[in-house]
């Protein structure tokens, strides 16, 4: 059985290639948003033309990135969100939630020190990763009944 699974979060590490080169020979098919923090900031502006507020400007490219994320977590089985340690992910918590009132099966994947400013998210969680690879055996656990060595 091929499951899907939405890697949403930070951008700014390779966690997700730890996460699909971890689970190659899994039936899984992986996708994700934007990933190119300029391409993904200015897509509204360099289609549909430039705001001089940056409210809009941000308005224009949110509403853009909207259209691919609402698909991916629609049709994804599992979904990963990475709260990272460096910036205030807003939109990884809005994908969390989002994720979570369709009913997706979300694994969080954050460090320590953010467990009590995430305890909502948390809670919605079916599972609270720390690194990739428990990512990964949480996958290859579901897929397979395998457990890691």
């Amino acid at each position: 059985m091929t499951f899907h699974v939405y890697l949403s979060g930070e951008i700014h590490t390779d966690w997700r290639d730890q996460i699909i080169d971890g689970a190659d020979g899994l039936d899984m098919i992986f996708s994700a948003p934007n990933t190119d923090h300029a391409g993904s900031d200015d897509c509204g502006v360099r289609i549909l033309g430039a705001e001089d507020n940056k409210f809009w400007h941000d308005h224009k490219g949110a509403q853009m990135n909207a259209i691919r994320t609402r698909k991916l977590i629609e049709e994804a089985d599992i979904v990963v969100v990475r709260f990272g340690e460096k910036y205030r992910q807003w939109n990884a918590a809005f994908d969390a939630g989002y994720a979570s009132a369709l009913g997706k099966s979300l694994i969080i994947l954050q460090q320590p020190e953010h467990d009590h400013a995430l305890k909502e998210v948390d809670a919605a969680a079916l599972a609270v990763a720390r690194t990739p690879e428990q990512v990964v055996q949480i996958l290859r656990y579901v897929q397979t009944g395998d457990l890691p060595g």
